[in-house]
């Protein structure tokens, strides 16, 4: 995960590069965390990259860990496997294996041929998990106790380590099997008396989470319980790993990238400087079904040209039921969305939701259709055409709020991302019967009376 950098490092980087001074580049960059050389190399395009990849100022093992998944693999591309495999030594488990996942199946057992037995065994782990799950999530560096000792033991065995794993703030209590059993706070132990027993100081009441939990519902527990660290077992309650706040961060920052990203049906790791013909790929799937969409809402319109012909107000009308209904249906797709995403919205509450969201669309329908009906009359001195624009409107909000709550549920059902496909589908349908609504009532009463 990158971070914000103020426009003028930024600046400071490009003129050094179109300059050639290369040693300014490497001046700015060592004052930089890897997180914010990160940011660096996202924002360059790649021949510029390229360069700022080769300063001595970098440190490709922290620096690769920050970099988003398509800038990352676009850098690795030329590096050989004993690199990559140097790169991940000063990794964290976790993080390492983040970077193995993006690589090519053949690469990555290169990879793996060229690190030391001790660092493959600890990849495997965790590269047996998939990566949106809570065992592609965690970092198998855990220290464990056994809950007979004392406190004064343990924090002898603590000064023996020298070193803990980085973001430790308990330690897994486990017993002779490595079944978890609890966790001791690392300033239970020094608030705490020496001779007391971890059994006697231990938590029992934080609950581990299952190693095949989905990302999504790691995030979720964390939030809830304010957590910055949790174990991880597996079915059998063998403790595996821990998950770190560190990476609920990332996961949380991701699942909100693809909300915003997917609206527009874009991936959230594209890169913003990649080649042009590579952009315009990803780009013309989604303009392609887009396009067909906006086909059919365009049949729907032709199949009312004589009533269009005869009556010009009904074209200037028109867009305001379509936008009106997409607008209020996009606001019950967006709640619906984000209340899956927590873990809120569940078949017993279902069709309570879809009772509320109607309800809100007839409610708003009703509101929204006296003001513009009321303004059509005022613009075309029709009361017809003020009343039909008004009904259709009042049917397009209906529907709307009906689509915006149904769409999400059977897209998921059917295993297909509603960020990703929902606004495409709820557009797509709020057009079609604000047309066919509006036109439609416009042909029956104005044209046939």
């Amino acid at each position: 995960m990158t971070t914000a950098l103020p426009n003028e490092i930024l600046q400071d980087v490009h003129d050094a590069l179109e300059s050639n001074a290369f040693h300014q580049v490497d001046e700015i960059l060592t004052d930089l965390h890897p997180a914010e050389i990160a940011t660096v190399l996202e924002s360059l395009p790649n021949r510029q990259r390229d360069i700022v990849w080769e300063s001595e100022s970098i440190d490709e093992s922290e620096v690769l860990a920050y970099l988003n998944d398509a800038v990352r693999i676009d850098l690795m591309q030329d590096m050989a496997a004993e690199e990559v495999a140097a790169a991940t030594e000063q990794m964290d488990t976790d993080d390492a294996v983040d970077l193995l996942q993006d690589l090519p199946e053949t690469v990555i057992e290169e990879v793996l041929r060229a690190v030391d037995e001790q660092q493959r065994d600890r990849f495997t782990q965790i590269l047996f998990y998939p990566e949106d799950s809570a065992g592609g999530l965690m970092n198998i560096d855990t220290l464990t106790i056994r809950a007979d000792l004392t406190l004064k033991i343990v924090m002898r065995y603590l000064r023996f380590k020298k070193q803990l794993p980085e973001k430790t703030d308990v330690l897994m209590v486990v017993d002779r099997n490595n079944s978890y059993q609890g966790t001791l706070a690392l300033a239970d132990i020094l608030t705490h008396d020496p001779e007391k027993t971890v059994e006697q100081v231990m938590l029992t009441s934080q609950e581990p989470i299952l190693v095949t939990e989905s990302m999504h519902e790691v995030a979720r527990v964390f939030e809830q319980r304010d957590l910055l660290s949790a174990p991880v077992i597996d079915g059998d309650g063998l403790l595996l790993g821990r998950i770190t706040i560190d990476d609920v961060v990332d996961v949380i920052r991701e699942a909100a990238d693809h909300v915003v990203m997917g609206r527009a049906g874009l991936d959230e790791e594209d890169d913003m400087f990649a080649p042009i013909l590579t952009t315009t790929q990803q780009r013309a799937v989604w303009l392609g079904i887009n396009l067909g969409t906006a086909f059919l809402a365009a049949w729907v319109i032709g199949l009312f040209e004589e009533a269009l012909e005869q009556i010009v107000a009904l074209a200037v009308l028109m867009p305001i039921v379509a936008s009106m209904g997409g607008i209020a249906g996009s606001q019950t797709l967006t709640v619906v969305i984000r209340g899956m995403a927590l873990g809120q919205v569940s078949a017993a509450n279902v069709p309570w939701l879809l009772r509320k969201e109607v309800a809100v669309g007839i409610f708003n329908g009703c509101l929204w259709s006296l003001v513009v009906a009321g303004l059509a009359v005022l613009w075309f001195k029709s009361w017809s055409l003020g009343i039909i624009i008004g009904a259709a409107l009042l049917i397009n909000l209906f529907f709307a709020a009906l689509a915006g709550m149904l769409i999400p549920l059977l897209l998921k059902r059917f295993s297909i991302d509603p960020a990703l496909a929902g606004g495409v589908i709820l557009t797509t349908v709020t057009d079609v019967i604000g047309f066919a609504s509006f036109l439609g009532l416009a042909t029956l009463f104005l044209l046939n009376t």
